[in-house]
């Protein structure tokens, strides 16, 4: 048994051709999806980067493992406590590479600098080799292919082994190299890329919106100004132009990638192990292109975010199928399980879609919950056609509370029909607290990690920068907005305990009066 995991860091199914995609990014993943399983309707749990992989690693969901965020106290998983031995339970087969490990037989490579890019060592446990490419998620295919090709020559013909690759070409910055060049030049932007589109969400406030694509680390703000050294990524998009080489820069990273992938599947043919090898092929986020307004990011828990690709080619199973089910990327634990004939971890929150790759059998969930906790601080429940998406913390881009959109008739989440669908919003609302409840219970605490999210400042990539932000406001003539955004998060200006404080003592000292008048007006004269 061989297995290959391509985890294509924020690949979006939405700009992939074998998903429909009107540009040809991906032929190489293409003919791979032709010979497999293409689940069109597959979600992280808990975006982005740590919390989904975590959720992946682990079998739980954030709100379980306890990484949720990427700083603070839920930047980390919960600690197993005073049951905890002399090795932990990632270790003894729970976490996927010690499960396929210990349980699968299986020799466990990792290929990735993940772990130290987010401080995630736990994504380690039970990897038999570790091999970091150096550069924390910096790296571009041509650094990683030649890693990877030194493993292939080394180890494909060996049985037993299960290689896990990370590719980084699709995350901002855009950083396929100028040689490349750009093979979608003379390529159609997609519908709905207009001019009114553009100015639409060129009103639009927050981080990566339109007018804010970069960050500014030093002075804690959002800037327009273009990323040093990656030419594809722009800080701000001022006109048609600028959102085609947005566009074009995140569709050449595909590309560019999804070439190196197709000189990897080439070597394996060379080595004469391609035919019964196991590819899957998936992402631990996908990337907002407009949806929500927001740019080159993958920071709420919408659609655009939280849908990734997940293509399975198991030799000997089903071929050119198309699974439309709900699924979300941590049961892939209990299907590796089923499809190897080996007993499930009691631990796991997963459900098994086997019976998708083995007889196209449908199996899915009736619905999702997914959360984002490390820009804004959103839960949504994912079902039929409907996403809800309910805002706890809204990152600075004055979301609604509550949000629903039909994805059928309205696939990028441009129109908010939550108030003519109550009673949509209310059978979501439901099926989240079910979900709640059911992962309260099988905790080990009674600590939701969003709550410490929220408790400790709101998300870490928007703790902070607010203050200064305002001033780019009132630059960019969107300075209206900044009562609201001051109504919303008065903590970001030190604002929040000092004046409830004083509200508390002016009712105190006006309440003392009060009585003080009262008992001299009753005291008796002389």
């Amino acid at each position: 048994m061989r297995i290959l995991f391509l985890d294509l860091d924020a690949l979006s199914p939405q700009h992939m051709s074998c998903y429909g995609y009107h540009r040809n990014t991906t032929p190489n993943i293409d003919r791979i999806s032709s010979e497999g399983v293409c689940f069109t309707n597959y979600y992280t749990s808990d975006a982005p980067c740590a919390p989904s992989r975590t959720a992946l690693m682990s079998g739980q969901f954030g709100i379980r493992n306890g990484l949720v965020g990427h700083g603070g106290t839920a930047g980390d998983m919960k600690l197993e406590g005073r049951d905890r031995g002399l090795m932990g339970r990632l270790s003894l087969g729970e976490s996927l590479p010690s499960y396929l490990q210990l349980a699968g037989g299986l020799q466990t490579t990792l290929i990735s600098p993940f772990a130290q890019r987010h401080s995630t060592f736990n994504f380690y446990a039970g990897f038999n080799e570790i091999i970091n490419t150096g550069m924390a998620g910096m790296e571009s295919a041509e650094h990683v292919a030649p890693v990877v090709e030194d493993w292939v020559q080394r180890n494909a013909k060996k049985d037993d082994w299960f290689l896990y690759i990370n590719y980084w070409d699709a995350h901002t910055p855009y950083r396929a190299p100028e040689s490349f060049g750009n093979p979608f030049e003379d390529s159609p932007l997609p519908k709905w890329a207009t001019e009114e589109m553009l100015e639409k969400h060129k009103e639009k406030v927050g981080p990566h919106s339109a007018s804010e694509l970069e960050i500014d680390f030093a002075r804690q703000t959002y800037t327009n100004q273009p990323v040093p050294n990656y030419p594809r990524s722009l800080g701000e998009i001022k006109n048609m132009q600028d959102l085609r080489e947005v566009i074009d820069g995140y569709d050449c990273g595909i590309r560019y990638m999804d070439e190196q992938l197709g000189a990897l599947f080439t070597s394996l043919e060379e080595q004469g192990v391609m035919d019964d090898l196991v590819i899957i092929i998936s992402a631990d986020h996908g990337e907002n292109m407009g949806q929500l307004g927001i740019y080159s990011e993958h920071g709420t828990a919408d659609d655009g975010t939280c849908r990734i690709p997940m293509i399975v080619r198991w030799p000997g199973m089903q071929q050119g199928t198309v699974d439309n089910d709900l699924h979300y990327h941590l049961d892939f634990l209990p299907t590796m399980a089923e499809m190897l004939d080996l007993p499930v971890a009691p631990a796991w929150d997963g459900e098994s879609y086997a019976p998708a790759i083995k007889e196209a059998k449908s199996c899915g969930r009736e619905y999702l919950v997914v959360s984002q906790c490390a820009h804004v601080v959103q839960r949504s429940v994912r079902f039929r056609d409907w996403i809800y998406i309910r805002t706890y913390h809204d990152g600075f881009h004055m979301f609604d509370k509550e949000m629903l959109f039909n994805l059928a008739e309205d696939p990028r989440e441009e129109r908010n029909v939550a108030s003519e669908n109550k009673d949509i919003c209310m059978e979501a609302v439901y099926y989240l607290h079910e979900w709640h409840d059911e992962m309260m219970f099988k905790s080990q605490d009674d600590v939701d990690p969003l709550w410490t999210v929220i408790r400790e400042g709101g998300p870490f990539h928007a703790r902070g920068y607010l203050k200064n932000y305002t001033k780019r406001l009132e630059e960019t003539g969107r300075g209206h907005h900044i009562p609201e955004l001051k109504r919303r998060h008065p903590e970001e200006f030190g604002e929040h305990q000092q004046k409830e404080a004083e509200e508390f003592r002016g009712k105190l000292r006006k309440n003392i009066m009060s009585a003080k008048k009262e008992k001299l007006s009753s005291a008796p004269t002389r």
